[in-house]
């Protein structure tokens, strides 16, 4: 596993898709005002809807639901554990 922690990822992750052209993206906040098990970094990419969930360990049932529900309704869901896979993930989907 990465020897980052979780928060220097996202970070990581924002200031990248800040240099992606068309893209409109931030860092979803927890909390009590919040939905439980929205991924950590939300972005539109030329219209496509994208959503980051960054661990460095698992990810929890409701994490991993929200994915799934992010992916049935046709936007893209990934857990992401460095910069390098939301590269690839974004020139696999928008190639």
């Amino acid at each position: 596993m990465s020897s980052l922690k979780e928060a220097d990822i996202v970070r990581a992750i924002l200031r990248y898709l800040k240099t992606v052209p068309n893209c409109f993206c931030w860092k979803e906040h927890g909390g009590m005002y919040g939905t439980a098990g929205i991924p950590d970094v939300i972005a539109c990419i030329g219209g496509r809807f994208f959503a980051f969930e960054v661990k460095t360990e698992k990810a929890t049932a409701l994490q991993e639901s929200a994915l799934r529900k992010i992916q049935k309704c046709g936007g893209n869901a990934a857990i992401v554990r460095s910069v390098e896979e939301v590269k690839r993930m974004l020139e696999e989907i928008t190639a």
